[in-house]
């Protein structure tokens, strides 16, 4: 038997030992009880403070968790909240979020009509209608008080992510506004 075809079986038996495991969207659910206080109960947040995870892609919301509770992403309350997560609590809580229906948080219509002329600079990543795109997270429809922090943490280096961090230094603080209140206008699919 050769080297090639022993590897190869090898592989195709480990995956038929241990097949992928699908995420359990009603532990996902059960397990977002403590989630719901900041991201509220359908993954809305009520606040500009939180960050709506409705509708984000679970590729996205699998990352930042993992960031979040490996310290890669600072955040005293997520930090404590997901350092004893196991990678199937991960997956089922990105599962449940990810198939709920997200809602537009609205914006300022002045600042968005601005900020839209802005917007292009991220779709290439975030899509055209800034609605995700596998790793990189679902804009529209977030709450321009939180968008705009992340853009300024962005900015100033705060918070880590290599283009991101290239793109926001050169926007202005009024950039930022306008983008955030674009962004907080779009519908959110």
């Amino acid at each position: 038997m050769n080297t090639t075809y022993k590897i190869g079986f090898s592989l195709v038996l480990a995956l038929l030992l241990f097949p992928a495991r699908a995420a359990d969207i009603g532990a996902g659910k059960a397990r977002a009880s403590a989630c719901m206080g900041c991201h509220g109960s359908a993954g809305v947040s009520n606040s500009g403070m939180f960050p709506s995870l409705a509708g984000q892609s679970s590729a996205y919301l699998e990352t930042q968790l993992k960031h979040f509770r490996a310290g890669e992403r600072a955040n005293a309350t997520m930090n404590a909240m997901t350092k004893d997560l196991k990678d199937a609590d991960i997956q089922n809580l990105a599962a449940y979020y990810a198939g709920l229906p997200g809602k537009s948080a609205g914006g300022d219509a002045n600042l968005a009509r601005t900020g839209q002329e802005k917007a292009a600079m991220c779709m290439g990543c975030h899509g055209n209608n800034l609605q995700g795109n596998g790793q990189f997270p679902k804009l529209a429809g977030q709450h321009p008080e939180y968008t705009g922090k992340q853009l300024t943490d962005f900015k100033s280096g705060a918070r880590k992510a290599g283009q991101m961090n290239a793109i926001a230094k050169t926007l202005s603080e009024d950039d930022i506004k306008a983008l955030a209140e674009y962004i907080g206008s779009l519908k959110n699919p």
